[in-house]
């Protein structure tokens, strides 16, 4: 049967870079796309996969530089070329409608697709993936060259970094586990294994490059994102933990460019939240896809 295989790995190609996605079958329903965050991997949404795939056509894409996806080779990830990947996708999948679940910088990417076309979109989930409000971005806006300059140095300071390795696998795991306290010894083994690759010395690395570790220095003018956002129509669910690192936006002004937006706040919840609490994101997530 095939609600009992894995999902298939496939490639797309954008802008010269051929990038991984995992298909769970279902071809014939209709399309879910699963967006991971920064330095994660398709296979963190194994479980939400496996609890949708039956009613939906579930695609789970690895981010440039991410997962089994090639890295840029100019180490370039800004959000123009993570919107493009994304746009890219949607375009060589064929389909005129889709649904999004995206966590992180994978929502954030996936808020601005939204935004630049609502017409594709039917309704979305957007976990913790706004990043920060217009005004500490109209902050940052102005000392744009003394930005521009830090990320040159931050650049070269990558150049020069050694990718970590782990002796073994294990090694790997115990330090999954320490970024990410509230994930079950199963959570953490799953992610790693799928996480990380063996190196030619037999030690274990990361998947992900590190160059995403430094931020673009050029992005859309803040009142440009925030047009991005009063442009999306379709309802959109807001989920936070209230245990992240990341600030919610209940209380700073960020809601109010979302009309058609809910905001539910998990408690016992980090950044990972759809990890850290299953069972009840699973339930929300039901209720508003219906």
């Amino acid at each position: 049967m095939e609600s009992l295989l894995g999902p298939t790995s496939n490639r797309f190609v954008s802008q010269r870079l051929r990038l991984n996605y995992v298909d769970w079958g279902n071809a014939d329903a209709p399309l879910l796309i699963l967006q991971h965050g920064g330095r994660d991997h398709c296979r963190s949404w194994d479980w939400v996969a496996e609890e949708l795939r039956r009613d939906w056509h579930v695609i789970c894409p690895d981010l440039r530089g991410h997962g089994d996806s090639e890295w840029s080779p100019e180490g370039h990830y800004g959000m123009d070329a993570f919107v493009y990947d994304f746009a890219q996708l949607v375009h060589t999948l064929g389909q005129d409608k889709v649904t999004i679940i995206a966590h992180s910088l994978g929502g954030n990417i996936a808020t601005r697709y939204t935004g630049l076309y609502p017409e594709k979109v039917a309704k979305f989930v957007n976990i913790e993936g706004l990043g920060p409000p217009p005004g500490l971005r109209r902050e940052s806006e102005i000392n744009a060259s003394d930005r521009l300059r830090q990320w040159v140095e931050d650049k070269r300071k990558a150049s020069a970094r050694t990718v970590r390795k782990y002796a073994t696998l294990r090694d790997a795991y115990q330090r999954m586990k320490e970024e990410n306290t509230f994930l079950t010894d199963e959570q953490a083994r799953h992610l790693t294994v799928h996480g990380a690759s063996r190196n030619e010395d037999g030690t274990w690395s990361w998947k992900f490059d590190n160059y995403l570790n430094v931020w673009s220095a050029s992005d859309l003018p803040t009142d440009q994102i925030v047009a991005l956002w009063e442009a999306i129509a379709c309802p959109v669910l807001m989920l936070w933990g209230k245990d992240s690192f990341a600030a919610s936006p209940a209380g700073d002004g960020r809601m109010d460019y979302f009309p058609t937006a809910k905001l539910i706040e998990y408690d016992d919840a980090g950044h990972w939240l759809h990890h850290d609490q299953f069972g009840r994101f699973m339930a929300d997530v039901r209720e508003f896809l219906g």
